[in-house]
């Protein structure tokens, strides 16, 4: 049988000793320590670059300034043209109408391949080109090579 004074004399001895994990060795021991004054030599610097990205000091007590605009008069050098080539891949939706009317929906249901529509415009009358939905121009339908096209014969001021 063991004595119990022997387990008091090994719990005194393990307090001197360091306490070891039991998952290995301290990962932070094998990277560099820093010290005081490196930490606050990196502080500083990480202040002095936010000063500079500011460009001004920075301060607890600072006051907004009011936004200024600078002189707006047009210079004596035209300004640069750019090319109208720049709008070319724009996409915009263009429609055109040749008439409206208005239906119940039991005659829209009844609608069939075949079924003729009466429009508010006469052969002949002048389509509304949409582009957008903003009424842009007027023209006239034509066939061309077996192809429906429009010939624009009025444009519609804003």
């Amino acid at each position: 049988m063991a004595d119990p004074n022997d387990e008091v004399e090994e719990n005194e001895a393990s307090a001197d000793k360091p306490a070891v994990a039991a998952a290995g060795p301290d990962p932070a021991d094998s990277k560099k320590k820093l010290n005081t004054d490196e930490i606050e030599d990196l502080l500083n610097q990480a202040t002095a670059s936010l000063d500079e990205a500011v460009g001004d000091n920075v301060s607890t007590e600072a006051q907004p300034k009011p936004f200024s605009f600078g002189d707006l008069t047009p210079g004596t050098e035209p300004a640069q043209r750019q090319p109208i080539d720049l709008l070319g891949e724009v996409e915009m939706d263009l429609r055109v109408e040749l008439g409206r009317t208005q239906m119940r929906l039991e005659e829209v249901l009844q609608l069939r391949s075949g079924s003729v529509v009466a429009l508010d415009k006469l052969a002949g009358d002048p389509v509304d080109i949409f582009v957008n939905g903003r009424l842009i121009a007027r023209g006239e339908v034509l066939v061309m090579n077996d192809n429906f096209c429009i010939r624009v014969t009025e444009l519609v001021g804003a």
